[in-house]
């Protein structure tokens, strides 16, 4: 089976009891739990299985939770797929996308990831913000209502599917914000229950420690292109990993531009790889020529690989 697309899921995508059917029905799974557990001194296995949700909401678990279910499930279906033509994963997605690709090994992606959650949640106390979903306005519009604001900072920062957006700054600013949406003809507008202004400018401070951790780790070049959030371009090599990465935390969510850029490498399948299914939905309401196949638990995975013998 070749010429795959990869849709990593990101924050948001995790839930109590994630991962527990995986670990019960392949030892490899267990394995992997148990090797993230030992990595980070923290008993993330538990966390995933038994919540409390409150505790496996916070970034800095929400994070490693959320990339190692999705790179237990690649690891059960890798030798059907094949090499990917090409991957890309919704913010956090993206460091399982390049864990996936070889950028990084399994124990300095989850170390990257863990960090990444500490900074983003340290960065949000620091200096308060939130973000909004603004559903039914274009993309353009709320833009400028954006920078037409008289004081405060609020971006777009999630550029989801059309007419799905999410903006993100100065908790007074995005509240602004939201009411000027409406008044544009937003068919509604959703305060989003999070730690701080993610993939806007406040979170600069969080990308030099982020920066700092990835200087630590070993990066090396993708065995396959990764898309990346901020650009929409293909990264295939180490330096533009690191560069893409830092820069996504203060960047917006392109994921319009990334799936168009994607379908540029005529892929002949996609597969969202993890909990849930949210880029799967996303994918059809941005080409609806498109389809994705979501894998995240022993029946879907099971399906998956009964598939693939079939057409062998």
């Amino acid at each position: 089976m070749s010429g795959a697309a990869l849709l990593l899921p990101g924050q948001g995508s995790q839930f109590v009891g994630m991962g527990r059917e995986l670990a019960e029905a392949f030892p490899v799974v267990r394995e992997l739990y148990e090797q993230a557990d030992a990595t980070l001194g923290v008993g993330l296995a538990r966390l995933c299985r038994e919540g409390p949700e409150g505790e496996l909401t916070a970034t800095e678990n929400a994070q490693p939770a959320i990339l190692v279910h999705s790179y237990a499930v690649w690891k059960l279906v890798a030798d059907a797929v094949g090499t990917p033509v090409v991957a890309a994963g919704h913010s956090l997605g993206e460091f399982t996308a390049h864990l996936i690709a070889g950028t990084f090994s399994f124990e300095d992606a989850l170390r990257i990831v863990r960090r990444r959650g500490e900074l983003m949640a340290k960065s949000g106390e620091e200096r308060p913000g939130t973000m909004a979903a603004v559903l039914g306005l274009d993309a353009e519009v709320l833009a400028e209502i954006c920078e037409r604001l008289p004081s405060g900072t609020v971006v777009p920062a999630n550029l989801n599917a059309p007419g799905q957006v999410v903006i993100s700054g100065d908790v007074d600013a995005v509240r602004e914000a939201s009411a000027r949406a409406g008044d544009a003809g937003a068919r509604r507008v959703v305060p989003l229950n999070v730690g701080g202004a993610f993939h806007s400018p406040l979170m600069a401070v969080a990308a030099e420690g982020l920066a700092a951790a990835l200087d630590a780790a070993r990066v090396g070049d993708p065995r396959f292109p990764v898309v990346a959030n901020s650009t929409a371009e293909p990264v295939t090599d180490a330096d533009g990993a690191r560069e893409r990465l830092v820069e996504q935390l203060t960047s917006p969510v392109r994921w319009m531009d990334v799936i168009h850029r994607m379908s540029g490498f005529g892929p002949s399948r996609w597969l969202e790889l993890g909990p849930g299914n949210v880029l799967t939905g996303l994918l059809r309401r941005i080409d609806r020529d498109l389809r994705a196949e979501s894998i995240g638990d022993p029946a879907t995975v099971e399906a998956f690989l009964g598939a693939a013998i079939s057409d062998t």
